[in-house]
């Protein structure tokens, strides 16, 4: 397995891939919607997988002495290699905008989403998505890609949508505080921490099934 995954990230991966990590720094642009940079991080994973599938990384990881399980392991593995590094420093620079700049007038009457735990949460689900519609989808068939990506992109995007519209109902405002941590930001948090576990380990499982029975 190790093995693998040290192929995934010195053979197959895209630099696109981990040159898109920087685009956690979105962060800490006041009136953007700062949650577009989970998208940008899992828009480069997604030149991964286009590289993949134009060299046929499949079909050649396959004739490997591996199990096909631990091809599909060993994709996953690298994607949260990538997510969980942009999430940290996503989280380093949320911890530094909310204790050093959240008083800051660009971020206190900042209209857009703030960089808070709530958005942690957000970036998450994003991750979660990434997994269950765009890798999910390209073991269905181990070739075509296309498609699981349009899909994920209109979800991701609906899910930001979501994020901006939110903080501005009423009794719910508290989701946009740019300096203190509160129930309903922790709330999304926690939603977004289960549903990027969950999401991820039913994709890998779905993905398994499928992966095993395609004959490449």
């Amino acid at each position: 397995m190790k093995k693998l995954l040290y192929k995934e990230m010195k053979l197959t991966a895209h630099p696109l891939s981990y040159f898109f990590i920087l685009f956690a720094l979105m962060a800490m642009i006041p009136g953007y919607p700062i949650a577009v940079g989970g998208y940008f991080v899992c828009l480069g994973l997604f030149y991964t997988y286009q590289q993949a599938r134009e060299c046929d990384d499949i079909t050649y990881t396959v004739m490997l002495p591996v199990r096909k399980r631990d091809a599909v392991k060993a994709k996953y593995v690298f994607a949260i290699f990538i997510e969980c590094v942009a999430f940290l420093l996503s989280l380093i620079l949320t911890m530094v905008r909310m204790n050093a700049l959240g008083g800051a007038v660009v971020y206190a009457s900042n209209p857009m989403m703030n960089a808070n735990a709530a958005y942690l949460g957000y970036l998450l689900m994003i991750y979660g998505l990434f997994h269950l519609i765009f890798i999910r989808g390209f073991f269905r068939t181990a070739y075509k890609y296309g498609k699981p990506f349009v899909v994920f992109t209109i979800a991701g995007f609906v899910l930001i949508g979501i994020g901006e519209v939110l903080h501005h109902i009423p009794g719910l405002t508290g989701l946009n505080d740019p300096a203190m941590v509160n129930a309903p930001q922790l709330v999304i948090l926690v939603l977004g921490l289960l549903f990027y576990v969950g999401g991820t380990a039913v994709a890998y499982a779905a993905s398994v099934k499928d992966f095993e029975r395609i004959d490449l």
